[in-house]
C-alpha cells in the first residue's frame, strides 16, 4: 500500500507507553500517522514509527492547552483521519491536599479537557464524512477511588461515563459509521 492510500491514524501521548505502542500497531497495520506528544521525545518516537512503513507527523504540543489541540488539529491539513487514539494523560501522586493547584489542574485539562475538545473536532469531522474509530484510553483507575491519585482517577472516570454517553450518539448520527470507544 503505497503511503498515499493508507489511512490517517492519530495518537496522542505516542512518545512513551501505552500511546508509543498505540502508534506502533497503527503503523503496522497499514495507517500513516499524526502522533503527539508534549515533549521532544515524539520525534524519536516518529522516527521509530517510520521504519515500520508509515508517514510520520510529528506534533509537540501541550494538549492541555486549546492552543495546543488546535496545533495538533491543525497539523491534520483537512486530511480524512480514520482512526483518533486518545491516549494521552496524565498523573498526579500525593493526597489532593498536598497536590500544588496548577498541577492538578494540568490533569483535568489534559486528561479531560484538551481530550474532549480534540474528540469534538475530530469527531465532527468523521461524522461529516460518516466514517470513523475513535478509542479513548481508559484505565483500571476509573472504577476505583484513588487516595494518592483522586484527581487522576476521577478523570479517568469521566472519560468512561463520557464514552458511555457519547457511543450511542455517535452511532445514530446521521447513520454513520463512527465508532467510539474505549
Amino acid at each position: 500500500m503505497s503511503s498515499g492510500t493508507r489511512p490517517l491514524a492519530i495518537v496522542t501521548g505516542a512518545s512513551t507507553g501505552i500511546g508509543y505502542e498505540l502508534a506502533k500497531v497503527c503503523a503496522r497495520e497499514g495507517f500513516n500517522l499524526l502522533v503527539a506528544a508534549d515533549e521532544p521525545a515524539i520525534q524519536d518516537a516518529a522516527e521509530d514509527f517510520r521504519k515500520l512503513g508509515a508517514a510520520v507527523d510529528a506534533v509537540q504540543a501541550d494538549l492541555s492547552t486549546t492552543e495546543g489541540v488546535d496545533a495538533l488539529y491543525a497539523a491534520v491539513k483537512g486530511r480524512p483521519v480514520e482512526a483518533l487514539l486518545a491516549n494521552a494523560g496524565r498523573g498526579l501522586g500525593h493526597g489532593f491536599l498536598d497536590q500544588d493547584w496548577a498541577a492538578a489542574r494540568k490533569v483535568v485539562d489534559t486528561n479531560i479537557t484538551g481530550t474532549i475538545y480534540l474528540l469534538q473536532k475530530v469527531g465532527r469531522d468523521m461524522r461529516a464524512r460518516k466514517e470513523g474509530r475513535i478509542l479513548i484510553t481508559g484505565s483500571i483507575a476509573g472504577f476505583l477511588p484513588g487516595t494518592y491519585q483522586a484527581v487522576y482517577n476521577a478523570t479517568k472516570s469521566f472519560l468512561d461515563s463520557f464514552v458511555t454517553g457519547a457511543k450511542p450518539r455517535a452511532r445514530s448520527c446521521s447513520r454513520t459509521k463512527v465508532r467510539v470507544g474505549r
